[in-house]
């Protein structure tokens, strides 16, 4: 389990899934020779082959008034195109109540966006019925995101098969759902920021609090070797020109910032800070 403390708030890292290679899908511009050659990826970010660390988790961050979850991950039992991230059984619930967050107790549930590894456990399979994971929580999802993606599942031959169907419409139906927008103020230290590219209503989080302060990337980054080739655009990129203008202003932005930068799929460290090197940047460590 990793944690942080940025001022009065902590943030620990809940893992369900590490991989390593096989991320070609993702970023196909990121071969083995290309990744052998940016020195600092390993070891954390890559092995030495070339080939890319990844992870998939979701991270809890605790206020002095609020206990929020961001991205819930895959979940157990769903249906995917991935073969590798379908039907899985993994200990995800059990791991986050023996860090000290029973599902019951999280107030709010927090996506950066709504693809299918960021939403996965807002619901769970009871009876054969999706229903909440967590259900003492508003889940705030950003209008733009919502309303693009419930128009995309209403288009599709088999909406039934999709993420959305059975990990957003549940909690809607729900009631538990509030429509916000982009830089929402979800509490005095925590905050939406937009940074869309990756999807038509993607956000990252900002967290501040006693002078420090950290943000949680979302996906405007799958990867830190995008700090080095920040015109690496992934392909499940809605807008790639959008997505790289974001990510050549965010890493300007928080480069000798101070700010950690903790990365929705950054393997273990996950976290560092962002660093000039020449004309592009590396994570710091």
């Amino acid at each position: 389990m990793l944690q942080w403390r940025i001022g009065e708030v902590t943030i620990t890292r809940i893992l369900e899934l590490e991989a390593i290679g096989g991320s070609r899908f993702i970023l196909p511009q990121a071969t083995p020779e290309v990744i052998r050659e940016i020195g600092w990826l390993a070891p954390h970010f890559a092995d030495e082959t070339g080939r890319l660390r990844m992870s998939i988790h979701a991270l809890v961050v605790e206020t002095p008034s609020r206990r929020i979850i961001v991205d819930t991950c895959l979940g157990n039992d769903k249906q995917r195109d991935i073969p590798a991230w379908s039907n899985l059984q993994t200990s995800f619930l059990g791991d986050l109540a023996a860090a000290g967050y029973p599902a019951e107790t999280i107030d709010t549930v927090l996506c950066t966006h709504l693809h299918v590894d960021h939403v996965g456990w807002n619901t769970r399979l009871v009876d054969g019925r999706w229903v909440p994971t967590f259900p003492n929580a508003r889940y705030l999802i950003g209008r733009a995101e919502f309303e693009y993606w419930q128009a995309e599942e209403a288009g599709t031959e088999h909406p039934e098969r999709s993420p959305f169907h059975d990990s957003v419409k549940p909690v809607f139906e729900a009631g538990l759902v509030d429509l916000v927008g982009t830089d929402h103020v979800v509490a005095p230290e925590v905050s939406l920021e937009p940074t869309l590219g990756h999807t038509p209503g993607h956000v990252s989080i900002r967290i501040r609090s006693q002078g420090q302060e950290a943000l949680i990337t979302g996906d405007f980054a799958h990867h830190p070797c995008q700090l080095a080739h920040p015109e690496w655009a992934s392909s499940a990129d809605y807008d790639r020109d959008a997505s790289t203008a974001t990510r050549r202003r965010m890493f300007g932005a928080l480069e000798g910032s101070g700010v950690l930068v903790i990365g929705t799929h950054f393997a273990t460290p996950t976290a560092g800070h962002i660093v000039r090197e020449g004309e592009v940047w590396r994570l710091a460590v």
